[in-house]
C-alpha cells in the first residue's frame, strides 16, 4: 500500500499518522493511505504567493502556453502509469481516458489560445473608449493576473481531468494553485502530481498537492484568491458560505451534481436514425463511468407512445454490455469508486422509488473476473413516472451512478417544462432532426442549462456526446448545477485576472498596451519597416507612402481583372437613387493599391503576409481623389520555432489607414505580416 504524501512549499512531505485507507473499487484491496494532518497550510499559501506567482506573473502568455504545451507532450508520455492507477477506482480503458487524455488534452488546448494572446504578462481586454472631445484622453481596460492562488477543491469521479482542466486556466492566466483532490481516488492524481514535479516544467511553487483532508485550507483564503469546488451541492453551500469566503468576498466557483436531461424529439420516430442515437446516448450516460458524472443524464424525456420502444430498445442494448473488472478483456463497465458510493446509490433509489416505478432493472447480472460482495458494482437502473409534471422527486434526487429515470411527455412544451423541473442543470441534450423544434427548445430551455447539445444524424459521427465539456465552451450550469463556470476558451482567464479601467493619453495608453492606441505618436521611420527585423518593430512606428491619383482606368482594368462588375463601378447610368456621386473605385481596388503604395518588394526580413484582422471601407473613393497610406506597427506577438529547419519569428500587426486629398480616411485594414527575427550569431 503506497502511503500518499503531500507537495508543499517545494517538498514531498509524508503523510500524517493516520492515513484513511483507500480501497479498490472492484475486489476491496487497500490501494493507499491519505493524511494531511501534518502539513502547513498557511506556509502552502505563503509560498504560493511569494515563489509561485512571483514567477508565473514575469511570464508572458506566449511563455506560459509553450510551459503548457511541454507539460501535455510530457504527460502523454507517461499515460499508462495513470491509466494503471485509474484500475482501482473501477474505471474501464474507456472511462479513463475521458480522464486521462480528455484531462491532458485540455492542457493542449489552453496550451494553443496562447496565439489568440498578446506576448505580455497581462490581458489587453476589448477596444479603446474616447472619452474626450480632441482625443487626448482615452479608457482602455486590462486584466492583469490575481496576486493569490487558486484553491481547488475536486471531486473523485475524474481526478486527473478535474484537476488538469482547472490548473491549465490559471496557470496560462498566471496563478499558482493548490490542489485538493477528492481523498477517495487521490491516487491517481498524486500519481500525476509526481510526474509533473519530476518534469520541472513548471516554476517551483505553481502546483501544490494535499492529500487527505482540507482541513482548514478555506481559512488561509483572502480577496486575491480563487476557490473552485466540484461536488455536491450541499458541500458547495457549507464551503460557499464559509466566513472567510464571505468576510474577503473570495470569487468561489461551484460546479455541483445536477439532473441533466435528454429529450427525444417529437419527430424522432421508431426506426429512425434519431430514435437509435437516442437509445445509444443514452445507454452510453448509463455505462460510461458507471453513471459517476456530473454531466450524466439523470432524467430522459420521451414521447408518451414511443415509452415502451425505448424500454424494449435500451433493455436490448444493456444486455450487450459486459461488466466486471476493468483489467479484463472485454469489459464495458466496471464499478462505482466505493462500497459508500454503492450505498448511497441504493438509497436515492429507494427514495424515488417511493413515487416512480421500476422500467428496467438487471439484478446481479453475471461479472468478468470479479464479484457482487468484493467489488462497488452497480447494474443499470432504469425508473420512470406516469405523470412526470405532477412528481417531485425525480426532480429532485439524483442516484449518482448508473440510474435514469425515463419520463413520458405529450408536447415539445411539457418537455421544455419538464427540463426547467430539474432547477438547473450543467448539460441538456435533444435529438432531433426538426430545425423548428431545435430552435424552439434551445430558446426556451437555454434559461435553465449551461449547455445544450443538438443531436441528430448530421452531426452524430463527430459529436462528442451528452456528456463531455470542452475546453472550448463553458461547463457550468445555473441553479442547483452551483451557478460557476470553468473552461469556456479563453473567457475562463478572467476568473484570475484583476480587470482593471485604464485612462491617460493616448501614448501612455499604448506603451502601457503595448497596442497603438487612436490618437496616440506616429513617429516617422526612417527605415522602411519591411526592412526591419521583428525586434526592431516599435509599436506606434509609421511608414508614409507616396500618393496616387485615381483614373477611371484604375476601375476598368480591376474589374476586368477581379470580376467584379457591380454596377456603382462600371455603369454610371445605374447611380440615379444610390448614395454614389458618380463611378466609384472598389473597395478591394483601394485595398490593393494601397498594397502595391507600403510594400517594399526586395527580399529582406518580412517572410509573408499573414492575412487581414479587420477591414473597413469608410469613404466612396472616385476618379481624380488623391490617395496615399500610413502603415502604423499596432502590435507585435512572438511566435516559437516550430522545428529546427524553422526561423525564430513573429507577427506584426499593421494599421494600414487609407486617406485622401483631404486628409480624411477613406479604408482602414489590419494586416498581419509574419518577419523574421535578427540571425543568432554562431
Amino acid at each position: 500500500m503506497r502511503l500518499l504524501d503531500n507537495y508543499i512549499a517545494g517538498q514531498w512531505i509524508p503523510a500524517g499518522p493516520n492515513p484513511t485507507l483507500l480501497l479498490n473499487a472492484v475486489n476491496g484491496d487497500p490501494v493507499a493511505g491519505a493524511d494531511s494532518s501534518n502539513i502547513d497550510m498557511a506556509q502552502a499559501f505563503a509560498y504560493a504567493r511569494s515563489t509561485g506567482g512571483e514567477k508565473l506573473r514575469r511570464m508572458t502568455f506566449q511563455q506560459r502556453g509553450l510551459m503548457l504545451k511541454a507539460l501535455a507532450l510530457h504527460l502523454m508520455e507517461q499515460k499508462e502509469e495513470f491509466y494503471k492507477w485509474s484500475t482501482h477506482t473501477g474505471a474501464t480503458r474507456a472511462d479513463a481516458w475521458i480522464d486521462v487524455e480528455g484531462g491532458i488534452g485540455t492542457l493542449f488546448a489552453y496550451a494553443s489560445m496562447r496565439k489568440q494572446l498578446p506576448d505580455l504578462p497581462y490581458l489587453v481586454d476589448g477596444d479603446p473608449a474616447l472619452l474626450s472631445r480632441e482625443g487626448s484622453f482615452i479608457g482602455h481596460h486590462i486584466g492583469v493576473p490575481k496576486r493569490g492562488v487558486a484553491v481547488h477543491i475536486n471531486a473523485y469521479n475524474f481526478p486527473i481531468w478535474g484537476m488538469l482542466e482547472k490548473i491549465s486556466v490559471n496557470l496560462l492566466a498566471g496563478v499558482p494553485a493548490i490542489v485538493k483532490p477528492a481523498t477517495l481516488t487521490s491516487y491517481v492524481a498524486h500519481a500525476m502530481v509526481k510526474e509533473i514535479v519530476a518534469s520541472g516544467i513548471l516554476p517551483e511553487g505553481a502546483l501544490q498537492l494535499v492529500c487527505g483532508s482540507a482541513r482548514d485550507i478555506l481559512d488561509h483564503v483572502g480577496f486575491e484568491d480563487v476557490v473552485t469546488f466540484t461536488g455536491s451541492a450541499e458541500t458547495g453551500l457549507k464551503l460557499k458560505s464559509h466566513p472567510r469566503i464571505l468576510a474577503e468576498n473570495v470569487p468561489f466557483n461551484l460546479e455541483a451534481d445536477s439532473l441533466n436531461s435528454l429529450v427525444l424529439g417529437p419527430d424522432a420516430d421508431v426506426g429512425s436514425a434519431e430514435f437509435d442515437l437516442f437509445i445509444k446516448e443514452l445507454r452510453k450516460e448509463l455505462t460510461i463511468k458507471c453513471g459517476q458524472r456530473c454531466t450524466a443524464v439523470r432524467r430522459a424525456m420521451v414521447p408518451s407512445d414511443r415509452l415502451e420502444a425505448v424500454r424494449d430498445a435500451l433493455r436490448s442494448q444493456l444486455e450487450r454490455v459486459p461488466m466486471g473488472d476493468p483489467a479484463v478483456e472485454g469489459v464495458r463497465m466496471g464499478a462505482l469508486a466505493g462500497m459508500e458510493q454503492r450505498g448511497e446509490v441504493e438509497r436515492a433509489v429507494s427514495r424515488l422509488e417511493e413515487e416512480a416505478e421500476t422500467l428496467l432493472a438487471f439484478d446481479a447480472p453475471e461479472l468478468m473476473g470479479a464479484n457482487w460482495d468484493a467489488g462497488a458494482f452497480y447494474a443499470p437502473r432504469v425508473l420512470t413516472h406516469a405523470r412526470p409534471l405532477e412528481a417531485v422527486k425525480v426532480h429532485e434526487i439524483e442516484p449518482f451512478g448508473p440510474v435514469s429515470c425515463v419520463l413520458p411527455y405529450d408536447g415539445i412544451e411539457d418537455a421544455i417544462a419538464l427540463t426547467h423541473m430539474g432547477k438547473g442543470s450543467l448539460c441538456c441534450s435533444i435529438v432531433t432532426a426538426d430545425e423548428a423544434i431545435a430552435q424552439q427548445f434551445v430558446v426556451e430551455a437555454a434559461t435553465h442549462h449551461g449547455r445544450i447539445l443538438v443531436l441528430n444524424a448530421a452531426c452524430a459521427k463527430e459529436s462528442t456526446g451528452h456528456g463531455s465539456p470542452m475546453p472550448q465552451l463553458v461547463h457550468g450550469g445555473p441553479g442547483r448545477a452551483g451557478g460557476g463556470e470553468e473552461m469556456g476558451g479563453l473567457r475562463g482567464l478572467n476568473h484570475y485576472l484583476q480587470r482593471t479601467a485604464i485612462q491617460g493619453h493616448p501614448d501612455m495608453i499604448t506603451a502601457i498596451t503595448q497596442r497603438h492606441q487612436p490618437g496616440a505618436s506616429r513617429p516617422e521611420s526612417p527605415v522602411h519597416p519591411f526592412r526591419l527585423h521583428f525586434e526592431d518593430q516599435e509599436v506606434g512606428m509609421t511608414f508614409t507612402t507616396h500618393r496616387h491619383t485615381v483614373t477611371e482606368a484604375d476601375i476598368v482594368n480591376f474589374a476586368n481583372v477581379s470580376g467584379d462588375h457591380f454596377y456603382a463601378h462600371v455603369d454610371e447610368t445605374a447611380l440615379e437613387g444610390t448614395i454614389f456621386e458618380g463611378r466609384v473605385a472598389h473597395g478591394y481596388w483601394v485595398l490593393s493599391k494601397a498594397a502595391g503604395m507600403f510594400v517594399e518588394p526586395h527580399k529582406g526580413p518580412v517572410l509573408l503576409n499573414y492575412g487581414l484582422e479587420s477591414c473597413r471601407f469608410t469613404k466612396p473613393v472616385y476618379p481624380g481623389m488623391t490617395i496615399g497610406v500610413q502603415l502604423t506597427v499596432e502590435e507585435k506577438v512572438q511566435q516559437e520555432k516550430r522545428g529546427d529547419d524553422d526561423v525564430l519569428k513573429g507577427i506584426v500587426k499593421f494599421k494600414v489607414d487609407v486617406t485622401d486629398e483631404t486628409g480624411e480616411t477613406v479604408a482602414i485594414a489590419t494586416i498581419l505580416t509574419m518577419v523574421a527575427n535578427r540571425p543568432v550569431s554562431a
